[in-house]
């Protein structure tokens, strides 16, 4: 009896032993799986951090252009205007029609941070990606432009010539108060120079009086950081390119004309909406211009 006793307590033994090692053979699978899969994870991460690196010029070229379009002063044309300035002007009545039919087409408006974002990083856009942009602080901007936007839950790019701040006169230009409620509301407020001085003309001084200062006067009235710039006339100096990153700038656009393959981030093209042009034309325009297919 003694000896059967014996032996089931060996089996016993025998088997509890089998069933730890089977459990810490199971127990150290699992977290050999855990490990690999961490591992696994963690390697998929670190490709990821390296392949997301700026774009070079290049390949800032080779993106597909998002559409930007530019507009001065929104009122009616007086007889007393010059041929040159009728490509500036645009009536209330036609730009709204022509904001109509962006927003009937499906386009959607986008800020310089985010084309920024898309050139640099391949951030994706939404789609249609259309930009809006205003030169010279006209009051018709806040006035009629604004409004109109916020009719469409679209939003703008307001391009301030810091020395019109508050003027008054034939023409009427924005305060402190209305570039403030822009930037609160969302759109981005951004630099046009001091006083419209031509930027392939710059001497030493004016990188402080047409950018710096205008600059720090509008981050001052916004609370905002001011990070985009666009070239009085649409005209730049190549050699100068460089200087506007020096100065803070992250991009800078010009007209219709070609984009410099150096600095292609400091040369993005927009084109006028002019006040000849129907809401159809203006579709055209921007296919043609921007290499975009109909739809």
């Amino acid at each position: 009896m003694i000896s059967n006793l014996k032996q089931t307590a060996q089996r016993l033994l025998l088997i509890t032993s089998i069933g730890l090692t089977l459990a810490s053979c199971n127990s150290n699978s699992a977290e050999e799986k855990s490990e690999q899969k961490n591992n696994a994870v963690a390697a998929v991460n670190d490709t990821t951090k390296a392949e997301v690196k700026p774009a070079d010029a290049k390949t800032i070229l080779a993106q597909k252009e998002v559409p930007v379009l530019c507009y001065h002063q929104i009122r009616n044309a007086l007889a007393s205007d010059s041929k040159r300035a009728g490509d500036d002007i645009i009536s209330p009545d036609k730009f709204k029609q022509h904001i109509k039919m962006l927003a009937d087409s499906g386009y959607h408006t986008v800020l310089p941070d985010q084309l920024y974002n898309y050139l640099v990083n391949g951030t994706k856009l939404p789609e249609k990606p259309i930009m809006i942009t205003f030169d010279d602080t006209d009051m018709d901007q806040f006035t009629v432009g604004n409004s109109t936007l916020k009719k469409y839950g679209f939003k703008g790019v307001y391009f301030i010539m810091t020395v019109s701040i508050g003027r008054k006169g034939r023409i009427s230009y924005m305060t402190k108060e209305n570039i403030k409620q822009l930037a609160d509301e969302g759109n981005t407020i951004a630099s046009h120079t001091y006083d419209h001085k031509n930027f392939a003309q710059f001497t030493v001084e004016d990188w402080e009086t047409q950018i710096d200062e205008p600059t720090k006067i509008l981050e001052e009235i916004t609370g905002k950081k001011v990070e985009y710039f666009a070239y009085p006339y649409g005209v730049f100096k190549a050699a100068n390119l460089h200087k506007l990153k020096e100065h803070g700038f992250k991009a800078a656009f010009i007209l219709s004309t070609a984009r410099d393959e150096n600095y292609p981030l400091y040369t993005i093209r927009r084109i006028i909406d002019p006040g000849r042009y129907s809401a159809k034309n203006l579709y055209y325009s921007i296919n043609k211009s921007f290499n975009k297919t109909k739809s």
